[in-house]
């Protein structure tokens, strides 16, 4: 298992797919406000001009020399729910990016937040 402080240290580090075909740049790390486990990372893909922040389950991720690795297809990654740069995400808009990736969604504490920036 990876630790929110081990995964945070990887930030700006390459994310590479279960084939190692780059994806992004790690960009965050969300914990789930249950455990404060390491849930899901945002990833920095795009243009240099159009980034946008995709969102990623680290649960099973691997970190290597130089990469993080994640056991989803490149395709799939690019495809999921996104953010801009400098927005934050919607609690509304959580649950899509769990049923993106066939994830069950579970509401925070209070019918809350699951995710939260680390």
């Amino acid at each position: 298992m990876i630790r929110p402080a081990d995964l945070r240290e990887w930030r700006d580090r390459e994310v590479v797919d279960e084939h190692d075909r780059r994806i992004g740049v790690l960009e965050a790390v969300y914990v789930d406000t249950a455990t404060d486990l390491p849930s899901m990372a945002t990833v920095r893909t795009g243009l240099p001009t159009r980034h946008r922040l995709v969102f990623v389950p680290v649960a099973e991720a691997v970190v290597g020399p130089d990469y993080v690795r994640v056991p989803y297809d490149r395709s799939l990654v690019k495809s999921a729910p996104s953010i801009g740069t400098d927005d934050v995400l919607p609690v509304e808009d959580e649950e899509a990016v769990f049923q993106h990736y066939g994830l069950r969604y579970r509401p925070g504490p209070d019918g809350g937040r699951q995710l939260a920036r680390r």
